[in-house]
């Protein structure tokens, strides 16, 4: 588990930008019982999370459309959290960091860290916004 102060900054960047912090299987599950499109964005400490998967998680709200509600896990952090949704995400592996698009509490879309290691945020970004066009 990391210590709060140096997560606080990382969380932040996404509060920030209106993303609902879940830290409870509870939270997850409530919130993927929502009618409507969920973005979940499995936050993470690493360099690629930083340089890619917070910025792109941002710019992929500027589009026309977007999810109803957009939330965030953090890993090694929010560790119940984090695991109920990687429970949604089967059968996707377990990665970090990772985003996920569920409508009505299904699973359409998913980046795994192998999609956002190393690929520009805009590219990113441009990927998530496709998929918000088809499903939000």
């Amino acid at each position: 588990m990391y210590p709060e102060e140096i997560v606080k900054p990382m969380r932040a960047e996404l509060v920030d930008a209106g993303f609902q912090e879940l830290y409870t299987a509870e939270d997850v599950e409530n919130a993927l019982a929502q009618k409507g499109t969920t973005l979940v964005v499995v936050n993470s400490v690493c360099g690629c999370a930083a340089r890619n998967a917070r910025p792109a998680a941002k710019m992929s709200l500027t589009g026309d459309k977007k999810p109803n509600q957009i939330v965030t896990v953090f890993a090694g952090v929010d560790k119940e959290a984090v695991d109920a949704a990687r429970t949604h995400m089967f059968p996707f592996p377990p990665s970090s960091p990772c985003m996920a698009l569920f409508k009505d509490g299904e699973l359409v879309h998913v980046l795994e860290r192998h999609h956002i290691e190393g690929h520009p945020a805009e590219t990113i970004a441009e990927n998530l916004k496709d998929a918000f066009n088809e499903y939000c």
